[in-house]
């Protein structure tokens, strides 16, 4: 009896690296690429048509909805595929969200091929399957957690570090300014700080952020 294969739709903005992950997958046996989507409102679209199992998804396309959205937005529809994040990124700032958005699997852009096909065929079982350095720092996160940031902190730090002032934070996150405020003194208690710069600079280091 044939094993029915895998299909696959890869989500990247760079045609290159769509099809470098073509070229490794279809070499793999049990695996095929059906689509292939250039944006991540594509891909949302794409993963709607209900003939593939597993999406491999970055997280910084060029415009419009981010990974982390699309994952969302794929993740929320009934008997949804799989979504195995593919990128360059593992700060917190990039995993929790994708994580949170319902991601099976977080894979760096680059693990070796055959690590790569098992992470496929690891989230298209259902299982979850990360890279080592972002099980390490999931890992870290759940044995320190006063030294990590909630989402939300994440994101106003990750703007201040953009150089904007609370006013602009509050803007762009639909806070108002206090709020702003109190997330930045949860923050610099967190950290063991007392500035925005030493913020943005301590939790760069600890790989909260990107820089």
């Amino acid at each position: 009896m044939t094993e029915t294969p895998i299909r696959l739709l890869l989500a990247d903005d760079h045609p290159v690296v769509r099809a470098g992950l073509r070229a490794v997958l279809e070499t793999e046996p049990g695996l095929v690429v059906v689509a292939e989507a250039a944006t991540a409102e594509e891909a949302v679209a794409r993963a709607a048509h209900g003939d593939v199992d597993v999406v491999l998804m970055d997280l910084q396309f060029g415009r419009g909805m981010n990974g982390a959205e699309a994952t969302a937005a794929i993740a929320a529809r009934p008997g949804a595929p799989r979504v195995l994040v593919v990128t360059t990124y593992d700060s917190d700032a990039d995993t929790l969200p994708a994580i949170e958005a319902g991601a099976t699997g977080y894979l760096l852009k680059d693990a070796p091929p055959e690590d790569l096909a098992e992470a496929v065929r690891t989230a298209a079982a259902g299982r979850t399957a990360l890279a080592p350095a972002v099980a390490d720092r999931l890992m870290n996160r759940l044995r320190t957690p006063l030294t990590t940031l909630t989402r939300r902190e994440t994101e106003v730090l990750a703007l201040v570090a953009d150089g904007l002032s609370n006013q602009a934070v509050g803007q762009r996150l639909h806070l108002t300014e206090g709020t702003v405020k109190s997330h930045l003194a949860r923050i610099y208690a967190k950290l063991d700080v007392d500035s925005r710069t030493a913020a943005v600079a301590t939790a760069t280091s600890l790989g909260l952020i990107r820089r």
